[in-house]
């Protein structure tokens, strides 16, 4: 047989199926085959909600896309290339994000009659029978029988062969794009070495797909994607909580302060606790409580003892934690929040993404309680926003949440991990002895930035009280008087926003200085809006984007940036949020698109929506 090669700039493929089909497994180990060609990638998993939802329904379904490329991309595409649909349910779910002329690969077994009803197919109705998909190439495998023909040697039970079923796939579509097995291989030996016949039946069956396709008259075209241009270094693939993970350990390090991890599992936080526990050898601790307030109670000893205290959670435990947090704002001591959003309210979406926590991070507490908010903008940008967030924490002695979301946390892209050398040192200042002109330790007697001290309990000579009642100014007792509470209420606001004089002014990602429109941006829509405006900027449109990182305070610049531009339009996962504080402090005619739906923004809607703003001035 005679097989041709075609060469492709972009490619997007959605692993979807039952979430008992290994659609992640299959996604992560296709990604992990792909990064290591050195080629740019972005990957957005997508869970159901329920740990095993029934089998073959529409909430059961599970996803995994990724789009690789030659160039350089900032999200994991629009619309798909290729759908892997492993059952009638996958199909339906996604098909709608299929381009046209795109091939859909499909396990034929799984649309037998059962399964079409399942996935709420009229009776009769078959979608590999009738014409509903002849816009697509269809790629028909009965990949369930294949498999356990390509297993029948091994004295596994049916259930246990076809569990094989995705290393099947994923070994058809390494032979599709051209690449070499040995990574995954790898991979099964060192995951199941201890179980052989598991291991095995998984590299047999990874083979077999692999053989299938080489051997099958039908499929003569093979596809590759050559290696991106990136900036020379040293790159690995990685996750946004993976990254956010490493940031605090390098944090820990560069400061000198022990890391401290007060936590309870909840999703999509809960990779963050996992990752820690397992670096103990750099002196991290990590205790499970036994709920959120015991969580974030935990990490504020560990600060006031001295040491980095940490707590991560997602919207509703962060309800939970508001009581807690008064309390660290009200001590003055610093202390990270980490705040993996996801959609709400109450329980809401588990699994899907939001950015629907930004009013509880600036207003979410009783009384007035300012603290700083840091966003991070993709999976490996945790690295340096968690960083961030633990520099201001411990030099300004505050308490400071860091938001990063559902989309940010599972998704994967390359990162360029610096030495150790190349990051600046967390410097930290333990009060140790009484001031030339103290008699009395003043726990309440502040620097230039109106900081106080931080003083370990047990030095000698600094015993001094903590609580969350009222502090007198400099003194530190407990205080009544009206006076002294509305001057603490201003001293901590101001030593929030003065905040502004010691992080870098906002910079533009791209475009013009000046120009009709500027999309302001935070969280995990950068990749969408920086796809867009490069494309806007390709057709003559004058468009900027602007990414925030420190959303409280903001830069000191930003106002001055934003009256260069006719227009500002602000994208949210949310109801509208960042809008309403913008328009709020700079009293700007900003405009908002909002989705609210679980899944990112695309690139393709903000494009239309920049559009229509331009045809309408």
């Amino acid at each position: 047989m005679i097989t041709t090669e075609e060469v492709l700039q972009d490619v997007v493929i959605k692993f979807a199926g039952d979430s008992g089909d290994g659609m992640q497994l299959t996604g992560s180990q296709f990604t992990n085959n792909t990064a290591m060609l050195g080629i740019d990638l972005a990957t957005f998993p997508d869970f159901p909600a329920e740990i095993r939802a029934p089998i073959g329904t529409l909430p059961g379904v599970s996803g995994f896309q990724l789009h690789f490329s030659s160039n350089r991309i900032f999200t994991p595409g629009d619309d798909c290339d290729v759908l892997v649909a492993m059952n009638a349910a996958a199909l339906k779910v996604n098909v709608k994000n299929l381009k046209k002329g795109g091939k859909i690969i499909v396990n034929s077994d799984g649309f037998d009659s059962r399964n079409l009803r399942l996935a709420n197919y009229p009776d009769g109705v078959n979608p590999l029978e009738d014409e509903s998909l002849t816009n697509y190439e269809v790629i028909k495998i009965d990949v369930t029988k294949l498999t356990r023909e390509a297993l029948k040697e091994f004295e596994m039970g049916t259930k246990e062969k076809d569990r094989a079923k995705n290393m099947f796939v994923l070994g058809f579509l390494y032979w599709m794009y051209n690449r070499n097995m040995d990574n995954t291989i790898n991979f099964l030996t060192e995951k199941f070495g201890k179980k052989d016949t598991i291991m095995q039946s998984n590299i047999k069956a990874l083979q077999a797909g692999y053989n299938y396709a080489d051997t099958t008259e039908t499929f003569t075209t093979r596809f590759s994607v050559e290696k991106a241009k990136m900036v020379k270094g040293s790159y690995r693939n990685i996750m946004g909580n993976q990254a956010l993970s490493y940031g605090l350990i390098a944090a820990s390090q560069k400061s000198g302060l022990q890391l401290f991890l007060g936590s309870y599992p909840i999703t999509p936080a809960s990779d963050i606790l996992h990752e820690l526990s397992k670096h103990k050898a750099f002196g991290i601790k990590t205790f499970q409580a036994e709920d959120e307030i015991a969580a974030i109670t935990s990490a504020i000893g560990a600060s006031y003892g001295g040491s980095l205290g940490v707590t991560t959670t997602s919207g509703p435990g962060m309800a939970l934690k508001a009581e807690a947090m008064g309390l660290a704002i009200m001590l003055e001591i610093p202390l990270l929040i980490i705040n993996v959003q996801r959609g709400g309210p109450s329980t809401g979406l588990p699994t899907k993404t939001e950015q629907s926590d930004l009013m509880q991070a600036y207003y979410g507490r009783n009384g007035e309680s300012p603290m700083p908010v840091i966003s991070a903008s993709t999976p490996s940008d945790c690295f340096g926003a968690v960083y961030e967030a633990v520099r201001i924490a411990v030099q300004h002695m505050t308490p400071v949440i860091l938001l990063s979301d559902g989309f940010i946390a599972n998704g994967s892209e390359p990162w360029k991990f610096p030495k150790s050398d190349d990051l600046h040192k967390i410097e930290v200042k333990f009060k140790t002895e009484l001031g030339d002109h103290e008699e009395k330790f003043q726990p309440y007697l502040r620097d230039e930035k109106l900081v106080r001290p931080w003083a370990v309990p047990g030095t000698a000579g600094l015993e001094h009280r903590v609580g969350g009642i009222e502090k007198q100014n400099i003194t530190g007792n407990v205080s009544y008087d009206p006076d002294n509470h509305q001057l603490m209420v201003k001293i901590r606001e101001e030593k929030v926003e003065k905040i502004a004089q010691f992080i870098p002014e906002q910079k533009l990602d791209n475009g013009p200085e000046k120009g009709k429109v500027l999309i302001l941006g935070w969280g995990s829509t950068y990749g969408a809006i920086k796809s867009a405006v490069n494309e806007l900027l390709a057709e003559g449109h004058e468009v900027a984007h602007a990414h925030l990182r420190y959303v409280r305070p903001f830069p000191k610049n930003l106002g001055d940036i934003i009256k260069n531009y006719d227009h500002l339009l602000i994208p949210e996962i949310n109801n509208g949020q960042l809008i309403k504080i913008i328009r709020d402090k700079y009293m700007v005619d900003a405009k908002g698109y909002n989705k609210i739906m679980g899944i990112p923004i695309t690139k393709g809607e903000i494009i239309d929506e920049v559009k229509k703003i331009i045809e309408e001035a």
